[in-house]
């Protein structure tokens, strides 16, 4: 093993640099889990200010976002990728901010869905987003390769839902696009939605109600502590156990087994056969244990948790003309030290840790 050492931010970072694993064997962590998904951010800018997320007190009219030289390039992020995709990694999800603001956002998913694993499979690619711009970019989207789409949707209630995003966009324009999207083909469909108990916790069974029989997969997400500005409080959580028992009170439930190790919802479909749903349970339940996924910020850094307090910088590797070989072997370095298991330990000792703001990572 050798070490590449290089700087991040201001400081000198020594890496050791892996032995790249043999062809067909997985890439694995401290934790001995492997590397599955890379989450690649391409901007941190969005047209809500969801209170969860990016709360208007922290992220307004003053607030700096990244210059555009920052963040990383079409090439760049296709880099990392292809990179990624040799250590293992066999789906990407595009995320923000809000992805559909990144100018030309179909010529990087063009780009990314003509790479394949190294057993030859297509590399999955798909995408998340608030869903105001989907209806208008659905079919540009398809046509260049994507695989689906998830949509962030916390309410059908237009003044409770303008209350959790903080924005004037109407619910129907979100439904719009959930529509059109599936009409072009990016289906099923994953609608998202984060359940703030005592603030849109009521809107449980309405949801349930609107996606039943649509063919997508309404999935619940706890209330969670991700960055510093959210406001997170415990008491504010509604488990994903509550949450259930609300939903198979009016439709009753049974399970579904997952489809893969990693897999984030656990999953239930309607004894009715009306769909399916899914919980994501990261505060009551954590899923540490399997988690197989990687973030790319804008700008280039890579993080190995939702809940990390700092990326490793692969920027200044690929602009200083680094080879592809270098990449890998820096990537496959920082990977197997991570040892990354947050919400196992959330707790006293974590409360006032400095998280990276969800915003900046993608979800």
């Amino acid at each position: 093993m050798s070490k590449v050492i290089f700087h991040t931010d201001a400081r000198p970072v020594d890496f050791i640099r892996a032995a790249l694993p043999v062809a067909g064997e997985p890439l694995l962590d401290a934790r001995r889990r492997p590397l599955h998904d890379l989450r690649i951010s391409v901007t941190d800018r969005c047209n809500f200010r969801c209170t969860y997320c990016m709360p208007r007190e922290i992220f307004g009219s003053n607030y700096q976002f990244m210059p555009h030289s920052d963040l990383l390039s079409f090439e760049e992020i296709v880099r990392v990728a292809r990179v990624a995709t040799g250590l293992g990694v066999k789906k990407i999800r595009l995320t923000g901010g809000e992805p559909l603001l990144r100018k030309n956002i179909e010529t990087l998913i063009a780009m990314l869905v003509r790479l394949s694993t190294p057993d030859g499979q297509p590399l999955e690619v798909t995408l998340t987003t608030n869903g105001t711009l989907l209806a208008k970019k659905a079919q540009a989207l398809k046509d260049a390769g994507l695989n689906r789409v998830t949509v962030s949707l916390d309410a059908l209630d237009d003044r409770m839902f303008e209350r959790m995003s903080d924005s004037r966009i109407s619910v129907s324009t979100v439904l719009r696009g959930i529509d059109e999207a599936a009409r072009v083909g990016l289906a099923p469909v994953k609608v998202n939605m984060v359940v703030r108990k005592g603030l849109n916790d009521g809107q449980i069974l309405p949801m349930a109600s609107r996606f039943r029989h649509s063919g997508h997969i309404l999935r619940f997400i706890e209330f969670m502590d991700v960055g510093s500005t959210n406001g997170w409080n415990l008491q504010e959580v509604l488990s994903g156990t509550e949450i259930l028992d609300r939903i198979g009170a009016a439709f009753p439930l049974e399970p579904v087994q997952a489809g893969y190790r990693g897999e984030v919802a656990s999953r239930w479909r309607y004894a009715d056969n009306a769909g399916e749903i899914g919980i994501i349970t990261s505060v009551s339940q954590p899923f540490c244990g399997d988690c197989s996924r990687a973030r790319l910020s804008p700008e280039g850094k890579l993080f190995l948790c939702l809940f990390a307090s700092r990326g490793h910088d692969l920027r200044t590797l690929i602009r200083a003309g680094g080879s592809d070989a270098d990449l890998a072997g820096l990537f496959a370095g920082i990977w197997s030290q991570r040892n990354d298991h947050y919400s196992e330990i959330r707790g006293r000792e974590t409360a006032k840790q400095q998280k990276i703001e969800m915003s900046y990572i993608g979800g």
